[in-house]
C-alpha cells in the first residue's frame, strides 16, 4: 500500500511540474499578443486565456494540492526521519509553492487582460521551475552533503547556461530577417 502512496505522490509531482512549465509558456504567448494587429490579437488572446484556464484549474492546481496531500503524509507513512536533507528539500518545496502562487497572480492578471510582464521576463520566470526541479530531485535522490554540494554547483552552472540561452534567443529573435 505504501508503494502506491509513493507512486501517486511522484505522478502528481510530474503533472504539477508539467503544468508549471506550460502555464508560464502560455503567459509568454499571451504577453506577446499585445503587439499583434487586430483581429489576430483578440483571437489569440481568447485562445490563450482558455488554454490557461483549462491547464491551471484542470491539471496544475489540482496536482499541487495532491502533491501536498501525499507529500505531507510521506514521512509518516514511509517512516522517513526528519533529517537535514529532508528539511532543506521541504524548504525548496515551500518555495516552489510560493512560485506556484506567484504564477496564480500572473494568471489572475492575464485573465483580466492585464499584461504586467514582457515575454522576455516571463521566459526567465519559466526557468525558475527548472531550478526547483533540479534542486528538489537531487536532494531527494542523493541525501548527503557532499553530493548536495556538487548538485548545487551543477545547479549554478545550469542557471548560467539557461539565462545565457535566453539572452541569446532574445538577440536572435530581435535580429532583422
Amino acid at each position: 500500500m505504501i508503494q502506491y502512496f509513493k507512486a501517486l505522490h511522484l505522478i502528481f509531482v510530474v503533472t504539477w511540474f508539467a503544468g508549471l512549465f506550460y502555464i508560464v509558456r502560455l503567459f509568454v504567448y499571451y504577453a506577446e499578443t499585445k503587439d499583434k494587429p487586430e483581429p489576430a490579437r483578440s483571437i489569440l488572446q481568447q485562445e490563450f486565456l482558455g488554454m490557461q484556464r483549462r491547464l491551471w484549474y484542470g491539471i496544475t492546481t489540482p496536482s499541487a494540492v495532491l502533491v501536498a496531500i501525499f507529500g505531507l503524509g510521506m514521512p509518516f507513512y514511509l517512516g522517513y526521519p526528519l533529517t537535514q536533507w529532508l528539511i532543506i528539500k521541504l524548504v525548496l518545496v515551500a518555495l516552489l509553492y510560493l512560485y506556484h502562487f506567484s504564477c496564480q497572480m500572473i494568471f489572475d492578471q492575464q485573465q483580466k487582460g492585464i499584461i504586467r510582464y514582457s515575454g522576455y521576463s516571463l521566459r526567465i520566470w519559466n526557468e525558475v521551475a527548472t531550478l526547483f526541479l533540479v534542486g528538489i530531485v537531487f536532494l531527494a535522490v542523493l541525501k548527503n552533503y557532499l553530493d548536495l554540494l556538487w548538485a548545487l554547483v551543477g545547479l549554478l552552472v545550469l542557471m548560467i547556461v539557461l539565462f545565457t540561452a535566453i539572452r541569446i534567443y532574445k538577440q536572435l529573435r530581435n535580429q532583422p530577417k
